[in-house]
């Protein structure tokens, strides 16, 4: 089927009030013991999340100190099945379907092809790709990488799944080789939490522990999903209500997973009603979240419920933050709730002596996302939930070491640790900040940068304005893409391209030295190892650690000792130790559960800010404009992927199946744009460039979405996301804030 053509036997009912319970288990198990075969898939679900075992290839959600015999949830159980897949795709795989071909495949078709099993080539004027040596395929990387007339002409992109061994070896080949160029998937996703939470309280980490999420009094989850995206946060929210605390979720639709859980590893979530979760729901417009908060904590100041010890001693600029009051008629339109619902949410703040706040992207890719959170940040100090049992900030990450990867350095800008990197190396490293993931789309496209090297993630799909980022890469003279599975970029070479196919998460990783294991960082400051115990799906395969260390070999030779890297990775944990604080001792403090980071606020009430203080903040309110005749449009997950991995095509607790070609309207926006469910139209965004971008053939679905707005898949959707719309100093793509009309096809 085309991309562009109509699902014809989709079909559309009500939206899930539950999530999990006994259809979870059905298919998760369907998915984990069916392309993997009941003993493999067996295999690996008894390992997942275990302290023997491997990390879970999905979320990064925390592991809980007590485990149950299955710590994972539905999505995960699909990520392990799309790993340790029977389904392979070999040389004959590839000489029977050119590029072209390929190219025409979907998201969802690509991905289930199956396993690559060998390094392959695609060389200039060939339209297939042929299998290669490693030996030939790493000088053929470092062939080019030397013969570049300046190092910044080569970008080195991360995603969220590499390891903390391979992300400090990839930067430090990176900055080895003189470029700072060290896009990643954090630029696209939560890089607004990062900038927000340095500017406040000093570090760009989430301030709470799983302990304190079961001891908290209140919960907020904000611009988040966890039923899809985070599943096994339902668990904790579930032991947290049971604990006695209130939840409240602001979204502008209503998700499943928000509503009520039925845990599977319960009888009352197999057979009973489970466990109601949210006692508020503020269904808030695309983009309110900003001027709702300014509104929380002016009604808090009003009433007094501020903890002035905190404030008098903790922190700065309180008086100018205090002075702001909130125009109540702005607010009311920015936010599309009542006033009485926002007075409801507020005094839930102030009844609260624990409370968390948890956001996701649902803040992030937004214009403003950065005053967004800081907004949040502002009505945390004011309580003194910061350094308190059951408090804080909760950033939930998305893929399981995208927060690790950030630690270990992948970062345009030069880590504070970068004086400890020259010393322990030798090397000299550039200061002058690289290419964010949007400089880079942008850098690609006008010729400043000319081979693309992608460690895991799948960049074609994951980026903005997909025209524009497919004829980067294709533009590229070497695109090198570092991969379990095939996905869209595979499809969009550059003039050459290389496809290093890589061990996965679930699978034993054999060096000279035996078998290693690596290490991830959780959302919330955990490090632990991970090993995995299935054998790999081919002979031919080698870990993250061996590819970049090849690349590093064959690029810079024996200045530094790449070998002794790609043999033992207890060498490569010894400088991580000497280099990035926190890591001391590494290797012994890995054993068992592993550790928890260093985190001043919320171990000390200490922060690494200028003045030693946390920080209020004073952003003016803004709200984007949506014209007559126009929806304010965001893009999300179906219940059936992870990221751009498409696991199958329904999407359960939005009632959709077998399509993925939907824009979810409010039916009172339908009426006016004289609209009926099931309409197919094309959706056209609206960007001040003048460039008309419209996607084709999207059914129309009535929903229970806040007014003015919709909502679409992603990465179906991400051809309207302008390069240019980004969120203000992050640079962000603002994938969840954008102007749009419905034309019928």
């Amino acid at each position: 089927m085309s991309q562009q053509e109509p699902e014809s036997d989709a079909a559309f009912g009500a939206p899930a009030r539950t999530a999990a319970g006994f259809t979870g288990v059905v298919v998760g198990m369907r998915h984990a013991l069916g392309a993997p075969g009941v003993a493999r898939g067996t295999r690996a679900l008894l390992r997942i999340n275990q302290p023997d075992g491997f990390d879970c290839p999905g979320c990064a959600w925390p592991e809980p100190s007590h485990r149950s015999v299955a710590e994972f949830c539905e999505n995960g159980a699909k990520a392990v099945a799309e790993e340790a897949t029977k389904r392979r795709v070999d040389p004959a795989f590839f000489a029977a379907h050119p590029v072209a071909e390929l190219a025409t495949w979907d998201h969802h078709r690509l991905g289930k092809s199956g396993r690559i099993t060998h390094p392959v080539v695609r060389r200039p004027g060939d339209d297939h790709y042929r299998p290669i040596s490693w030996q030939d395929a790493f000088a053929l990387v470092g062939d080019t990488l030397r013969e570049l007339p300046d190092p910044n002409g080569a970008l080195f992109y991360t995603s969220g799944r590499t390891s903390n061994e391979a992300a400090f070896l990839y930067q430090l080949l990176a900055r080895a080789l003189g470029t700072n160029n060290l896009p990643d998937c954090s630029n696209l996703c939560h890089e607004s939490s990062g900038i927000a939470l340095t500017d406040t309280i000093g570090i760009g980490k989430g301030s709470v522990t799983l302990e304190d999420v079961h001891t908290a009094s209140l919960i907020v989850v904000v611009g988040q999903n966890p039923g899809t995206n985070h599943p096994r946060m339902l668990t904790a929210l579930e032991t947290a209500k049971r604990n006695g605390a209130k939840i409240m979720a602001v979204n502008p639709l209503p998700e499943a997973g928000l509503l009520a859980f039925k845990n599977p590893q319960t009888v009352r979530g197999l057979v009973g009603g489970g466990t109601d979760l949210t006692d508020l729901f503020l269904k808030v417009r695309i983009g309110g979240d900003q001027a709702l908060f300014a509104a929380i904590g002016g009604l808090l100041r009003e009433w007094g419920a501020v903890d002035d010890g905190f404030i008098d001693e903790y922190t700065t600029g309180y008086p100018e933050y205090a002075a702001t009051t909130p125009d109540w008629g702005a607010v009311l339109a920015a936010t599309g709730l009542t006033r009485a619902e926002i007075v409801d949410a507020a005094r839930m703040f102030a009844d609260s002596d624990a409370t968390i706040v948890c956001w996701a992207m649902g803040l992030t890719q937004h214009r403003d996302a950065v005053a967004t959170i800081a907004e949040i940040v502002n009505v945390q100090l004011m309580r003194g939930m910061i350094g308190k049992p059951g408090a804080g900030l909760c950033p939930v990450r998305g893929h399981s070491n995208v927060q690790g990867d950030r630690t270990m350095g992948i970062w345009e800008r030069p880590p504070p640790w970068i004086d400890r990197l020259e010393e322990e190396f030798g090397i000299a490293v550039p200061r002058e900040p690289g290419f964010h993931a949007v400089d880079a789309i942008t850098a690609m496209a006008d010729g400043r940068a000319s081979v693309f090297v992608g460690l895991g993630g799948n960049f074609a799909a994951a980026s903005p304005d997909t025209a524009v980022t497919e004829a980067g890469l294709s533009s590229c003279e070497l695109t090198v893409h570092v991969s379990t599975t095939l996905n869209r970029s595979h499809v969009v070479p550059g003039r050459t391209s290389l496809i290093l196919p890589t061990i996965g998460r679930t699978e034993r990783d054999e060096r000279a030295a035996g078998d290693q294991f690596v290490s991830v960082e959780d959302s919330m400051s955990r490090v632990h190892s991970s090993r995995g115990r299935l054998r790999p799906a081919s002979p031919h395969l080698i870990s993250e650690v061996a590819i970049v260390c090849g690349i590093g070999q064959a690029t810079l030779g024996d200045a530094l000792p790449w070998r002794e890297f790609a043999d033992d990775y207890r060498a490569v944990r010894e400088r991580i130790a000497a280099v990035v604080p926190g890591f001391e001792d590494y290797e012994r403090r890995l054993r068992g559960d592993g550790f928890t980071l260093p985190h001043p606020p919320r171990d000390e009430r200490r922060f690494a800010t200028p003045d030693g203080k946390a920080r209020f903040t004073s952003s003016p309110l803004s709200m984007i404009d949506s014209p007559p005749g126009t929806l304010l449009m965001q893009t999300l997950r179906s219940h059936d992927q992870y990221n751009t991995t498409i696991y199958g095509r329904d999407d359960r607790y939005r009632g959709v199946s077998n399509a993925r070609r939907v824009v979810f309207c409010n039916t009172d926006d339908l009426e006016r744009l004289e609209l009926a469910d099931g309409d197919l139209v094309d959706i056209v965004s609206h960007w001040s460039d003048g460039v008309e971008r419209r996607v084709k053939a999207f059914r129309v679905v009535a929903y229970p979405i806040a007014f003015g707005c919709a909502a679409t898949y992603f990465p179906e959707a991400n051809p309207l996301v302008p390069l240019g719309s980004t969120a203000k100093r992050s640079h962000t793509p603002t994938s969840k804030a954008i102007v749009v009309t419905l034309h019928k096809s």
